[in-house]
């Protein structure tokens, strides 16, 4: 027999009392010297921008009446962006630890190092990330942890596993037959994948990832080579969207990747080996290209050093050059191109020393931070929330000293973060 729970009749009295008090909204008012509108590129002078819990309620200039009782955050003589996004990042991941290296520390470490990187991640300007893959449903107990204020870190989108074939770059490929190493993102044939995705959906999972072709990191398979059927692809694709979910593809290979976009995927990681084929179906299809073109660097210059097997390392310098002669070749076409840096091949929190890239290999800087605030926010489906500064989303900012339009770099060095109306770094 279930016991009652007796509560005094004075604890009623109270909690109903309580419950008919307004709670009073806080209120926040953000000034700087200017406002960069990322859709027009023109700059709004002395911008005063009033925030009420967590949300921009308008967009005014400085001297206009301050709001009662509200808290004021004065950026000074520095420029204002939105809180930018990347839509490609592995927060539990250490490129310093490569190869084998990993082995030495028990599962739950990698958890620890993810918060590391949410805080590194998020005062370098980044509020908003799609984490797109990692191991024992790592991203979720950030998300979590972000969103109930044990820790600093950015809004996370999270993927948990990546989903691939047996033997295929999402599977652990660099180990005995005599190690089994288990892989709930591990699936093959059309039945067997709906059910990863929908297990992955279950824990959590808020977009998936599968890989479509080979990988630089992966130790046994061909980076190009398809590792999903077309019908495997459009059974993942079709499930996905079903259960309202998008699709990122690591696809380096140009099958892969064609098929990929035929099947209705969302977003192409990587895209190495894209072909005129593939810019046309990206067209056709509305599909974004998200390619880590800035990563190269790191990987040629510490990946021997951090670990990385030998024949990963070979792959990049086949690789690496090809990439970025694509992503020039993809903007040049008009695929619509969203900001994916890879973090966690390279240290998470650098994530801003792609943009240089990208402005190298063919955009100009304002494309290239559309690419990281209203493409990516756009790409993701959260264009409400995420993605400028705009009456109705949320207040994440970023504040830089300098002008972004004449000198991208100066994104790598935040003067301070806004997230939510809550100032995070000066």
């Amino acid at each position: 027999m279930r016991k009652m729970l007796r509560v005094p009749a004075c604890a009623l009295a109270v909690a109903g009392l309580c419950a008919a008090v307004p709670v009073q909204a806080e209120t926040v008012v953000v000034n700087a010297a200017r406002m960069l509108d990322v859709r027009s590129g023109r700059y709004l002078q002395q911008p005063q921008i009033e925030v009420v819990d967590g949300r921009i309620s308008r967009i005014g200039r400085a001297g206009d009446p301050l709001p009662a009782g509200a808290t004021r955050v004065d950026l000074g003589g520095r420029t204002l962006l939105p809180g930018l996004i990347d839509m490609h990042v592995h927060l539990t991941a250490d490129p310093t630890l490569s190869g084998y290296q990993g082995l030495e520390y028990t599962d739950n470490f990698w958890t620890v190092v993810g918060v590391a990187n949410a805080r590194r991640t998020l005062r370098a300007g980044f509020t908003t990330v799609r984490n797109v893959g990692s191991a024992n449903y790592d991203d979720v107990a950030l998300k979590q942890a972000v969103e109930h204020g044990y820790i600093d870190g950015p809004r996370i989108v999270p993927a948990t596993y990546a989903i691939g074939a047996t033997g295929g770059h999402c599977d652990s490929t660099e180990f005995p037959p005599s190690v089994a190493v288990p892989g709930p993102g591990v699936a093959d044939g059309p039945e067997a994948i709906r059910t990863a995705v929908r297990r992955l959906r279950k824990y959590g999972a808020e977009v998936i990832k599968f890989c479509g072709t080979g990988g630089v990191l992966s130790k046994t398979d061909a980076v190009g080579a398809q590792q999903y059927g077309l019908d495997e692809i459009k059974a993942l694709v079709g499930e996905a969207h079903m259960l309202g979910m998008k699709v990122a593809v690591h696809a380096h290979g140009t099958s892969g990747i064609n098929d990929a976009i035929r099947a209705g995927a969302d977003t192409i990681e990587h895209c190495s080996l894209a072909d005129e084929e593939s810019f046309r179906l990206a067209r056709q299809h509305g599909t974004w290209f998200s390619m880590d073109i800035y990563n190269d660097d790191y990987i040629l210059a510490e990946g021997e050093k951090n670990g990385l097997f030998p024949a990963s390392l070979e792959k990049e310098r086949q690789i690496g050059r090809k990439q970025r002669e694509t992503f020039r070749a993809a903007h040049a076409a008009g695929v619509r191109m969203v900001f994916g840096s890879d973090g966690g091949v390279y240290p998470n929190g650098d994530n801003a020393r792609q943009f240089a890239k990208m402005v190298e290999w063919g955009m100009s800087p304002l494309e290239a931070i559309q690419a990281a605030t209203v493409n990516a926010a756009e790409a993701l489906g959260r264009p409400g929330d995420v993605g400028a500064i705009e009456v109705g989303r949320f207040a994440d900012l970023v504040a830089v000293d300098g002008d972004p339009l004449q000198d991208i770099t100066v994104l790598t060095r935040p003067a301070a973060v806004v997230k939510g109306g809550r100032l995070l770094r000066e």
